[in-house]
């Protein structure tokens, strides 16, 4: 019955080792405990707009050590109703510095990171819109991202 117990806990800290959080603010949110991040695996999320909206949106994205690059490259597209692109805009942000250590400080096994995406988003006109992210880095699929969320601040 021990073993059970330290199976389960192990599972369960393999799960959730970087803390999935959730918040009423998050916009789109994805976990990749249980995969890896393909190229055209576009993370998407659709929004209902009923009058003129302004965001200032976020991206809070995890990492462990098994991911190997120094920046993460994605792109941050809305699209209207039809389909069609309302606001792109591609993002580069660096993780590591010069000799390769994380910029910030791991905790519960992850490395997190708040980054700065779209301040005063504004979309005027109503109707359904789609939040898309898509990571645009070199070789695919990626590992070591754990999860990531778009946060309206």
């Amino acid at each position: 019955m021990k073993g059970y117990r330290i199976l389960v806990l192990a599972c369960f800290l393999c799960l959730f080792g970087c803390g999935e959080q959730v918040n009423n603010k998050d916009l789109l949110q994805r976990s990749f405990y249980q995969t890896v991040w393909e190229r055209f695996d576009y993370v998407t999320t659709d929004v209902n707009i009923t009058k003129a909206t302004t965001y200032d949106l976020t991206l809070r994205i995890s990492f462990t050590d098994d991911y190997p690059y120094n920046d993460i490259q994605m792109v941050f597209t809305v699209f209207d109703e039809k389909g069609n692109p309302y606001r792109a805009k591609g993002y580069k942000f660096n993780l590591k510095d010069e000799e390769g250590h994380w910029n910030v400080e791991k905790v519960n096994g992850c490395y997190t990171y708040t980054l700065p995406i779209n301040k005063q988003l504004t979309i005027s006109d109503p109707g359904k819109y789609q939040f898309r992210l898509e990571q645009k880095m070199p070789i695919t699929p990626v590992v070591g991202v754990k999860e990531l969320a778009v946060l309206n601040n």
